[in-house]
């Protein structure tokens, strides 16, 4: 049984997931937003509704923890779990957003008794899961990887936390760190250098909250050359909203090119335009005599359950399989701390137009906040 704090769009999500488990239920909720409180009683009846996180924490029914609040709450609920009673926790990314928390972030990790599970749904999508499998045959050893992501602005959230870079920890932390994860599981092999290039160009400029305008970015790039000689290249546009496919991953080596398309939540997808796009895989051989396309349709049901092509489902069904000792904790806290270093770094090099050597080396005084 789980244990949920923080129920927003989010928490939603995966509190539908969970409901498709068949071995698996909520037991204690804490939402302090009445309103979003409210929809979690209703995905999750029977749970109880408490008003505090260490009242979830300390529930005798629950046996892991999920941590779903805004990101700047994420690593102080870590340590008030870790004070209170080591369960098992997936952790929603980031896993911090504060530069100068960067060591005590690894020292808890490495100290921390259960297994810490961070929610990088990415890889679980079916399509990226197939081109992770598939991608090093195809293309005989990744030399350059391309992440694109063409998609809406940031949603609306209670207290506009996303907007700004003090409570998000800025879009390359916020957004970016999925990609980044997403790079290193792909191409095997750690960062050596970060040149990032990105702005504020289109979205929130003519919001205002409490006399603050946001200052979170909606586009940039970021290239990244890996330890192991591969580049890869991430390419953000945060007013694209009527793309075809929000995420499409290129992989190219020696021998050829793998391709994965990945459409958009089915809820923001426009019904004149049809049924919503099918995920492909799209392998193109050097010698292309034997190019191939593989369509991966995503279970309707999986679909309306959340934002991310199924994902989410598959994630809390390894994840419950890793608490109860039949598969490994997949990605650890060390992959999380290392996603978002990257994402600080990108920030940094956005910031003074400089390339940061070295990144997952550098002392946490360096690193913007």
């Amino acid at each position: 049984m789980y244990g949920v704090i923080g129920c927003g769009m989010m928490g939603q999500e995966h509190l539908r997931n969970i409901a498709l488990l068949p071995d698996a239920g909520v037991a204690a909720i804490f939402e302090p937003d009445p309103e979003m409180r409210r929809i979690a009683g209703t995905l999750a009846p029977g749970a109880a509704l408490v008003d505090a996180a260490a009242e979830v924490i300390s529930h005798p029914a629950i046996d892991c923890l999920l941590i779903a609040s805004p990101n700047h709450c994420h690593f102080e609920q870590l340590r008030e779990v870790a004070a209170t009673r080591a369960l098992p926790v997936l952790v929603e990314k980031p896993l911090f957003i504060d530069a100068a928390e960067a060591s005590a972030v690894k020292a808890f990790a490495q100290t921390y008794p259960a297994p810490i599970w961070v929610a990088m749904e990415y890889r679980y999508m079916p399509p990226v899961a197939r081109f992770i499998r598939e991608a090093q045959a195809v293309t005989g050893g990744i030399r350059m990887l391309t992440i694109r992501e063409h998609r809406y602005p940031f949603l609306d959230k209670i207290g506009a936390w996303n907007r700004f870079n003090r409570t998000s920890g800025g879009t390359f932390v916020e957004k970016c760190c999925h990609f980044f994860d997403l790079m290193r599981l792909i191409l095997k092999s750690e960062p050596v250098r970060v040149m990032a290039s990105a702005g504020q160009a289109v979205n929130h400029l003519h919001e205002n909250y409490g006399g603050e305008t946001p200052d979170i970015w909606d586009n940039g790039y970021v290239l990244v050359d890996f330890a192991s000689g591969a580049r890869a290249m991430l390419e953000l546009c945060m007013f694209a909203d009527g793309s075809r496919y929000q995420e499409e991953i290129i992989a190219v080596g020696e021998k050829g090119k793998i391709e994965c398309l990945v459409p958009g939540p089915s809820r923001f997808w426009p019904e004149n335009l049809g049924p919503l796009p099918t995920p492909q895989l799209i392998a193109t051989p050097r010698r292309p005599e034997s190019p191939y396309t593989i369509e991966l349709p995503v279970d309707p049901t999986l679909l309306a359950a959340g934002d991310h092509n199924g994902s989410t489902f598959f994630q809390h069904k390894r994840f419950c399989a890793a608490i109860r000792g039949e598969g490994p904790i997949e990605v650890t806290a060390d992959d999380g701390w290392r996603a978002v270093v990257m994402g600080m770094a990108a920030q940094r090099s956005a910031h003074e137009g400089m390339a940061i050597a070295e990144p997952l080396a550098l002392g946490c005084d360096s690193l913007p906040r």
